[in-house]
């Protein structure tokens, strides 16, 4: 751990979303979700209400941003509010990184189910929703601004025993999309007794 307070190694590292990267995320959002991008006072607005949203980000090995997630917990219920990787790092476990930290932190704050909305044209992230657990339970029509249908997931927490591939008996089990070899690691999550649309 460095004076920052930040772990992991020179290949880059997750920590947590500030206002410092609020920028750097917003471009990112315009690059990535064109037609549902996030006005930056959307970022804003959701890093001043800690007590409910847990946001971070990963970072390369020179600090850039190249990933970006976010979860809204009101017990029972937590919500995936956005998790995205750049094109050029996807393949690469981060996004299995992200996803697991949001799961952690959803079980951490109490939360009984995890929900996440996703593009009805986006089979390969509904594959790794659905390695990690994740069940359709509710189709909304037309949810996205190009008339696109969301799927709504939902992972019972009570059933959560951590990443897939975890425990030895999933060893060699790679997830969908993903390669070995990442070298990010996870800040700790500061611990707090406070409680509250994946694309």
């Amino acid at each position: 751990m460095n004076a920052a307070g930040n772990t992991g190694t020179g290949a880059g590292r997750i920590r947590t979303m500030t206002g410092a990267d609020v920028a750097a995320v917003e471009e990112l959002e315009r690059a990535l979700f064109p037609l549902d991008a996030w006005p930056l006072q959307m970022f804003e607005d959701e890093l001043a209400q800690p007590e409910t949203r847990s946001y971070f980000v990963a970072v390369d090995a020179l600090d850039r941003v190249i990933a970006y997630a976010g979860l809204m917990c009101i017990e029972p219920i937590a919500d995936v509010q956005t998790i995205a990787v750049v094109p050029e790092r996807e393949g690469q476990g981060i996004g299995t990184q992200l996803l697991t930290l949001l799961i952690d932190e959803a079980g951490r704050r109490k939360a009984k189910d995890v929900l996440l909305e996703v593009r009805a044209d986006n089979p390969r992230a509904q594959r790794l929703y659905r390695w990690f657990g994740f069940e359709q339970i509710h189709i909304r029509p037309r949810y996205y601004r190009d008339g696109a249908d969301a799927l709504i997931m939902r992972l019972e927490l009570d059933r959560w025993t951590g990443a897939p591939g975890a425990d030895a008996g999933q060893a060699g089990q790679a997830p969908p999309a993903q390669q070995a070899g990442t070298a990010l690691q996870t800040d700790p999550v500061q611990q707090t007794d406070e409680t509250e649309d994946a694309r």
